[in-house]
């Protein structure tokens, strides 16, 4: 790796402000100082320091992120906030990306990294990776749509669903109004608002409540995030 996006990516500024801390001859490899941007350098052999300080490199991040409404699930666009635009400079550096999407008025858990290895197992199809929404739906959800979730309700274009999970939580019989969780273990586009439309009723809020055994941590604000604690790291990857 080289010396730059190494010590850019611990959060030392950008490549260019790097370049320029280089040039002040107060980062050393082994105890040599090293002034050239473009030396290769081994984190896991070499001893690494900036002004006597060691640098201690982290080849990936993990974030929780409690979203907001009005912000897509997108790593830039020329539109709309981003998830990443949520993050302090320094937590960007490593390029993390959002594991999935949420649509742009959904709210709730999203999983930032840059562990390619560990977002492809998340969203695989084959792994069928539980997510349980919170949901108010303009309309009473039944017992029959209950069992109709159960087995796979038909979308729009024509596609089966899998099985799904539908709890009501809440009636209300004088607003004609639901509030119920859901849970699928796939992630079409739209996929539980369309599978609301699909037995007659309307989505008016939604929020992700967990993703496999990461749930969302109720202390966590809207458009706030912090890193995954070690133990909800290796649970992510057991899932």
């Amino acid at each position: 790796m080289r010396l730059d996006k190494l010590l850019a990516h611990s959060g030392l500024g950008t490549r260019k402000e790097v370049k320029k801390l280089l040039k002040t001859k107060i980062v050393e490899v082994n105890e040599e100082v090293v002034t050239d941007p473009k030396v290769h350098v081994d984190p896991e052999l070499d001893t690494i320091t900036v002004g006597g300080e060691p640098i201690e490199y982290q080849e990936f991040v993990y974030f929780m992120l409690n979203k907001p409404q009005g912000v897509i699930s997108a790593t830039e666009d020329v539109m709309h906030e981003t998830v990443l635009d949520l993050l302090e400079l320094q937590d960007s550096l490593q390029d993390p990306h959002p594991v999935g999407r949420l649509d742009i008025d959904t709210e709730g858990l999203l999983v930032l990294t840059n562990d390619g290895k560990l977002t492809h197992q998340l969203l695989s199809p084959k792994k069928e990776v539980p997510k349980t929404y919170e949901a108010e739906i303009a309309g009473i959800m039944t017992s029959e749509d209950i069992e109709a979730f159960l087995k796979g309700v038909t979308l729009d274009d024509g596609y089966e669903t899998l099985p799904a999970q539908l709890v009501l939580k809440e009636v209300n019989e004088d607003e004609q109004s639901s509030k119920v969780e859901i849970t699928i273990h796939e992630g079409k586009f739209h996929q539980v608002k369309r599978m609301v439309e699909a037995v007659g009723k309307e989505v008016t809020y939604l929020k992700r409540l967990s993703m496999g055994p990461l749930t969302l941590d109720p202390n966590l604000e809207l458009g706030s995030y912090r890193e995954l604690t070690k133990e909800e790291i290796a649970l992510l990857k057991q899932a």
